[in-house]
């Protein structure tokens, strides 16, 4: 998904409407506002006059805190957005869903065999998958969801993890599935379980470990602790940067 520039920034004062040249109606919770073409749906929002309290955090399309559904008028599709990451449309129903009411297990992945039935165990719904591929539409990350589902219920755990890695649990997928199944977090069971068994661990990273274990690294970390604002700004800044 590309991320749209400068939809971090908040609009709500400053624009001076005489100089603003096209505008679109949308329908918040259905009343009409009508706000400047271009912005975002949080933007368009808060031009409006809406703060949010709930249902924005990043502003950048990686929280998936600001989940959206919508429909455009003669358009009989429900159609799923991340609010900072869409551009209103003329004739926009939208509402946001700040909460996506699912369980989310509780487990212990080093007490757990790697395998399927720990899925299972966890998110015994996944038996319920009709392929109908409803979650796969839902996302707005246009991951293959109902693919990695379907992966998880072979016991794939690579194929899971990897088709869901970029996976930001917005629960819209959770929402639509006819089937009850929340796929984002038995996504996220998997990935778990394939990070501790099924990911082969670098050397390097066990070297690290090792010596931070050992202490090498004490002296380093207490003079973090103990600098002031402008000596980490200081540190940060002469920081060794890894090449591109």
């Amino acid at each position: 998904m590309e991320i749209i520039a400068e939809a971090n920034k908040a609009v709500t004062t400053g624009i001076d409407e005489k100089d603003i040249e096209y505008w679109v109606m949308i329908y918040i919770m259905g009343r009409a506002y009508k706000v400047p073409a271009g912005l975002t749906i949080m933007q368009a929002m808060e031009y409006a006059g809406y703060r949010f309290i709930r249902s924005a955090g990043c502003r950048a399309g990686f929280c998936g805190a600001c989940a959206t559904v919508f429909r455009k008028i003669g358009d009989y599709k429900l159609q799923t957005a991340m609010a900072c990451q869409t551009k209103v449309e003329d004739g926009m129903y939208l509402v946001q869903i700040p909460f996506t009411p699912a369980e989310k297990a509780a487990y212990n992945i080093g007490k757990e065999p790697y395998d399927v039935s720990v899925l299972f165990k966890y998110y015994p719904e996944l038996a319920r998958c009709l392929s109908c591929n409803t979650c796969t539409k839902a996302c707005p990350q246009d991951l293959e969801v109902m693919d990695y589902v379907q992966a998880a219920i072979k016991g794939d755990f690579t194929a899971v993890a990897e088709g869901s890695f970029e996976c930001i649990q917005c629960g819209l997928c959770a929402i639509r599935c006819p089937a009850e199944i929340v796929q984002y977090n038995m996504a996220q069971l998997a990935r778990r379980m394939f990070g501790r068994y099924g990911s082969k661990r670098p050397e390097s990273l066990s070297k690290r470990v090792k010596e931070v274990k050992e202490g090498k690294y004490e002296k380093d970390f207490r003079k973090l602790l103990s600098a002031t604002m402008e000596e980490f700004k200081k540190l940060y800044a002469d920081r060794e940067r890894e090449k591109d």
